[in-house]
């Protein structure tokens, strides 16, 4: 398969390129490298320097290269963060986000697969965490994460 992962200069994208390349998949890499690091970059895997924020890019990336999947992995992570600075936040997490979903649909790219966290789920009020436990973001970092769950199933 031909798999874009966005973010995959990151810690968690980084790992998963490798795995997918070792498994005989092509991977492309888009990251700004904003928090990812160009090193931990599978040098196997095509790069592309680029920021989500840039639409016309992220089309063009996806619809050019006929992408079988998309990996989204870029996304702002600091909690503490995201209580200082929430539009930061959600216009990375949310707005960008919206540009990669944009361009999945118009490159009729038919897997998705989005890196969430527990932080959408605030402070439950039993362990362990299930499919059924109710999400309350207690946090702009775990809200924005939230949004583009909700937005996902809409784009689907």
């Amino acid at each position: 398969m031909k798999i874009l992962v966005a973010g995959g200069a990151g810690y968690i994208g980084s790992a998963c390129v490798e795995y997918l390349i070792n498994h005989g998949h092509e991977v492309t890499v888009f990251d700004s490298l904003v928090t990812g690091h160009e090193k931990a970059i599978d040098s196997r895997a095509n790069f592309i320097k680029g920021d989500l924020a840039n639409r016309e890019l992220i089309l063009k990336s996806v619809g050019i290269n006929n992408f079988d999947g998309i990996m989204h992995f870029a996304a702002f992570s600091l909690v503490g963060e995201s209580m200082q600075d929430p539009g930061k936040y959600f216009r990375n997490n949310d707005a960008s986000g919206i540009n990669l979903l944009d361009a999945a649909v118009k490159g009729k790219v038919k897997s998705f697969v989005f890196s969430s966290t527990a932080a959408t789920f605030g402070l439950p009020d039993k362990m362990p965490i299930t499919e059924e436990t109710p999400q309350n973001p207690i946090n702009p970092y775990g809200e924005s994460k939230l949004i583009l769950e909700k937005m996902l199933r809409w784009y689907n």
